[in-house]
C-alpha cells in the first residue's frame, strides 16, 4: 500500500486495506444473527435509479393464517387475503477526523503517529455503530404514546409485554437478590414477550454490573479471539443460556429514589435482541477515506477523515421521521419515541409477539 501521508495517500487502496481488517464485533453480532444484512436496504439506498437516499417506506409481508377448511368435495373454499404493510427504514451518516502535527514526528525518531490512528479507526467506528443500535433500542421503547387510537394502544402493549422489571420485585422476596438478574430471568423475560416464539432471541446485551452478578453465579462464560498471530484474547463478550452477551457500560443505568427506606437504587436495562432484529447495511459515502494536508498550521498537519453511511430497519418496526431535523438522525432523535411505532395497516399492527426485542430492567 502506499504511504500513510497525504501526498501519497490512496483512498481506494486504504479503503481495501480498512475492508480487509476483520471486524470481530460486528461478526459477532452477525454470528449471533440478531443484526442481519437486509437485501431490501442494499437495494432501496445503493441503487442509483432509486430516489429516495435516505428515508424510504417499503414493502413488509405479513404472515399467511387463517383457520383450514374442510376439503370434502362439497365446501366451498373462502380464501384469505394476506396483508402487506409499508415500513419506514433510514439511513445515518457519521464522520469524524484526526489531525497530527509533523513536528510530533520530528522530535519522536520519526514515530508515525497516524499509522496509530489508522490502526484504531474500525474499533472506533464499532463503538460508533453500536450506540447507535442502542439509541434505536431506547426510542422503541419510548413509543409507548406514539399514534392515536389503536396504534398508540399496541404500541403501549409491545413497550408492556416486551419489558421485564424485576427491580421493585416483592414476590417471595427474602433478600434483594430478587431484584437482580438470575438463573431464570432471561427465559422468564423472553416468554414474556413472545411466548412460543421466544427461541428466536440470541443475543444479550448488559452493564457490566449485570454481567458481573451473572458471573457470580456462574451463568456467564466470556469467549475468546484468536488474532491472525495466533495470540489469543479476551473478548468483551460471553454467553448466557447459550445466548451471545455484549457487555457494554454505556447501556442505560437510571438513578430512582425508592423511599426513604430505600433511598437511591441504581436501575439497570438490558436488551435482549432475536433473529434478525436489526437490518444493517453499509451503503457508502462518496468519499469514506481522505487526507488533507495544511502545510501552514504549525509547521505541518495531516488530517485522515473518515465518513460512514448505513442503512437500518427494524423488525415489526417502522420509522417515522416525525422528529429529524436533517438528513441523518442523531442519536437524540434516535432515542425520540415520536420517531418510532408498530408497522400497521388498516386492518391493524403486526402482532407484536413476532418482534424479537425486549428488555429487562434490574438492580444489578
Amino acid at each position: 500500500m502506499a504511504k500513510f501521508d497525504a501526498k501519497s495517500f490512496n483512498e481506494k487502496a486504504f479503503g481495501a486495506y480498512m475492508s480487509a481488517i476483520p471486524n470481530v464485533k460486528l461478526n459477532k453480532l452477525r454470528e449471533s444473527r440478531a443484526v442481519l444484512s437486509d437485501p431490501r436496504l442494499a437495494d432501496t439506498f445503493k441503487n442509483q435509479s432509486q430516489t429516495g437516499t435516505v428515508y424510504a417506506k417499503i414493502p413488509y409481508f405479513g404472515r399467511i393464517g387463517g383457520n383450514a377448511q374442510n376439503y370434502d368435495g362439497v365446501s366451498n373454499l373462502n380464501p384469505e387475503r394476506t396483508t402487506t404493510y409499508e415500513q419506514g427504514v433510514f439511513t445515518y451518516g457519521r464522520m469524524m477526523g484526526w489531525t497530527e502535527a509533523d513536528f510530533s514526528y520530528d522530535v519522536t525518531g520519526g514515530v508515525d503517529f497516524m499509522a496509530n490512528v489508522r490502526d484504531q479507526i474500525m474499533s472506533y467506528w464499532n463503538e460508533v455503530d453500536q450506540d447507535v443500535i442502542l439509541s434505536i433500542l431506547k426510542g422503541i421503547f419510548a413509543m409507548s404514546a406514539t399514534g392515536t387510537g389503536a396504534i398508540k394502544t399496541a404500541n403501549k402493549a409491545f413497550v408492556d409485554a416486551h419489558t421485564f422489571d424485576i427491580s421493585a420485585s416483592t414476590e417471595n422476596k427474602k433478600t434483594d437478590d430478587t431484584m437482580l438478574v438470575g438463573a431464570t430471568t432471561l427465559n422468564s423475560a423472553i416468554q414474556k414477550a413472545c411466548g412460543d416464539n421466544k427461541q428466536k432471541f440470541s443475543l444479550v446485551v448488559c452493564h457490566s454490573t449485570v454481567a458481573t452478578n451473572l458471573e457470580n453465579l456462574n451463568l456467564l462464560a466470556y469467549l475468546k479471539y484468536t488474532d491472525s498471530e495466533g495470540v489469543q484474547r479476551d473478548l468483551n463478550m460471553g454467553t448466557w443460556n447459550g445466548r451471545l452477551v455484549i457487555i457494554d457500560d454505556s447501556m442505560p443505568v437510571e438513578v430512582k429514589n425508592v423511599g426513604a427506606t430505600g433511598g437511591d437504587v441504581s436501575l439497570y436495562t438490558t436488551y435482549i435482541l432475536g433473529e434478525g432484529a436489526i437490518g444493517f447495511e453499509d451503503v457508502g459515502a462518496k468519499v469514506p477515506y481522505e487526507m488533507v494536508r495544511d502545510a501552514k498550521t504549525k509547521g505541518g498537519e495531516d488530517t485522515l477523515i473518515s465518513r460512514k453511511r448505513n442503512a437500518v430497519s427494524v423488525a415489526g418496526i417502522s420509522y417515522l421521521r416525525a422528529s429529524q431535523a436533517t438528513n441523518s438522525p442523531t442519536n437524540a432523535e434516535l432515542e425520540n419515541g415520536l420517531n418510532w411505532s408498530l408497522i400497521d395497516s388498516e386492518t391493524g399492527a403486526i402482532p407484536h409477539k413476532a418482534i424479537p426485542i425486549a428488555r429487562i430492567i434490574s438492580r444489578g
